[in-house]
């Protein structure tokens, strides 16, 4: 009796199921109720908890089948081993390669090379022809969008007339090709496009013709900034200037180029010489030429914020201020009867006069979240700012005293969380401001009390520019829209498919060309005019 009981089968358990149901509930639950829009300031938090809330869901399961199933232990051991397993292979095998700006994760192989280290070998291909004519950035054209946002710095164009329907006249496309990883845009002028990019170990600065694509010099260094989440390479656009090429790497490396070729004239180390903090995505600053000078912020203590070099020899003209840098551009305005370099710092809004830097103006704007929007003035005394991350906007208000001193009102004419920049900049047209607001949508606001007039569209962590009375707007996902730049309703007129993948580099228009690209391709669209 002893030998047959030891010999006949363990009884088995019946399997928990309602456990498992109960689990999944909750969780579906649970990821149900985070969708609701008042939890979050932004869609990227929604995400990450979302995320968060799918992952617990699955431990808890794991935790199930593994201890509480009633299954034997030679089972669970199994289901132990085989989840240990599966995790193990996919922390071996798959790595996270990119991230949207909602923080929606690429996966790639780990083997895999990234884009940008594939194109070493395209520079050494890139031979000048004998009949080529010289690259010339001296003499300029009507046409020209020689720094980020264009001439005057703010995304507004006089022109071209384009033709409001692209379906019946199609944008005819000049050129694609691969390009370095990087944030930067390209600075146009005369038959020449300049923008920085990364090649493997090397941070390059490359100039290429305006019509054909082809690169006819670049510049390198053997510096790599890399992020998961901010993604590879340079992220500031160059500034072109009387045959001079003026560039911002992303680790601090500010040099000065021979238009013609090229060559190094001068160069600086931001962050040794400055002894600044690098900041956490990298430097963003895209050079600002004045006269003579050249500013950048270079975020800096003691003094060593905002600073100036003389443009010719590269020597320091000036420096001031005492803030942290931010990933936002300086913008030279008049307010107040006054010219003023105006900078968007980590905590404030700082104004610097141009001829030695001093600073006129400080207003606080505290909160550790990135701000990359630039300042937007509005004469004769009013300023624009935006941030993402849940910031929101202001708008602020400057006066003058009698002895000639800047101040800004205490409290903002008005301040909302309506539109929430994170990663473009905001277009000003008559008494509205527009702007992708954190991604969800295009929306218009009234500069005269803040309340939004319309909101629209899908265009993610997208670009704007404004031609004319259209808003020329590049999303995420690498299309191009016309949106009528009117307060009085959203209307799309047209859009085209112009790249692919991810893209949040600012796009350039010189004349009828449009100039796109992102971290992994390049394309120039000839766009139809009426």
């Amino acid at each position: 009796m002893l030998q047959e009981s030891l010999d006949s089968p363990m009884p088995q358990r019946r399997v928990r199921w309602p456990v498992a149901v109960g689990i999944l509930a909750a969780g579906g639950a649970l990821v149900g109720a985070l969708q609701l829009p008042e939890l979050f300031k932004t869609d990227a938090e929604r995400y990450l908890a979302t995320m968060g809330a799918s992952l617990l869901t699955g431990g808890a399961l794991a935790f199930w089948a593994i201890f509480l199933t009633g299954f034997d232990w030679p089972t669970r051991r199994r289901l132990m081993l085989g989840c240990a397993g599966l995790l193990a292979a996919l922390i071996l095998l798959v790595r996270i390669d990119e991230l949207s700006g909602n923080m929606v994760p690429r996966l790639a192989w780990r083997w895999s090379a990234k884009p940008d280290q594939t194109l070493l070998e395209s520079l050494r291909r890139s031979e000048k022809p004998e009949e080529a004519a010289a690259v010339d950035l001296v003499n300029t054209s009507d046409h020209d969008f020689p720094q980020f946002l264009g001439k005057n710095r703010d995304g507004r164009l006089s022109g071209p007339a384009l033709a409001r329907d692209w379906q019946a006249q199609p944008p005819r496309e000049l050129w694609r090709q691969p390009i370095g990883a990087g944030w930067s845009a390209f600075a146009v002028v005369g038959d020449f496009a300049v923008t920085q990019e990364q090649r493997g170990p090397q941070e390059l600065v490359t100039c290429y013709e305006l019509h054909s694509g082809r690169l006819r010099w670049s510049h390198a260094d053997e510096t790599r900034y890399s992020s998961t989440i901010a993604g590879d390479g340079p992220r500031a656009t160059p500034t072109v200037d009387r045959g001079r090429v003026y560039a911002l790497g992303a680790s601090g490396n500010f040099v000065c180029l021979d238009g013609a070729t090229g060559n190094v004239l001068w160069q600086h180390d931001l962050v040794a010489e400055h002894h600044a903090p690098l900041p956490q995505w990298g430097i963003s600053c895209s050079p600002l030429v004045i006269e003579d000078r050249v500013v950048v912020s270079a975020g800096g203590p003691k003094g060593h914020s905002l600073v100036a070099y003389d443009c010719e020899s590269g020597e320091l003209a000036w420096h001031a201020g005492d803030r942290q840098a931010s990933y936002a551009s300086p913008v030279l305005a008049t307010l107040v009867d006054t010219p003023q370099i105006l900078v968007v710092n980590q905590d404030s809004v700082a104004a610097h006069a141009p001829d030695d830097g001093r600073v006129l103006w400080t207003f606080a704007w505290p909160g550790g979240e990135p701000k990359v929007s630039d300042p937007a003035p509005i004469a004769p005394n009013r300023l624009f700012i935006a941030a993402g991350y849940g910031l929101g906007c202001k708008l602020l208000q400057l006066q003058q005293s009698g002895d000639g001193a800047i101040s800004v009102e205490k409290e903002p004419l008005w301040e909302n969380r309506l539109l929430k920049p994170k990663f473009t900049n905001v277009i000003v047209r008559g008494d509205a401001v527009y702007g992708l607001d954190d991604g969800r949508a295009l929306v218009c606001l009234s500069l005269a009390d803040g309340k939004r007039r319309w909101r629209g569209g899908r265009y993610g962590h997208g670009q704007l520019l404004l031609v004319d009375d259209l808003l020329l707007v590049q999303s995420e996902a690498g299309e191009v829209a016309l949106v009528e730049a009117t307060p009085e309703r959203f209307h799309e007129l047209t859009r085209f498919q112009a790249l692919e993948g991810k893209t949040w580099n600012t796009p350039a228009l010189a004349g009828r060309l449009l100039l796109v690209r992102n971290a992994t391709e390049a394309a120039c669209f000839e766009l139809p005019v009426e």
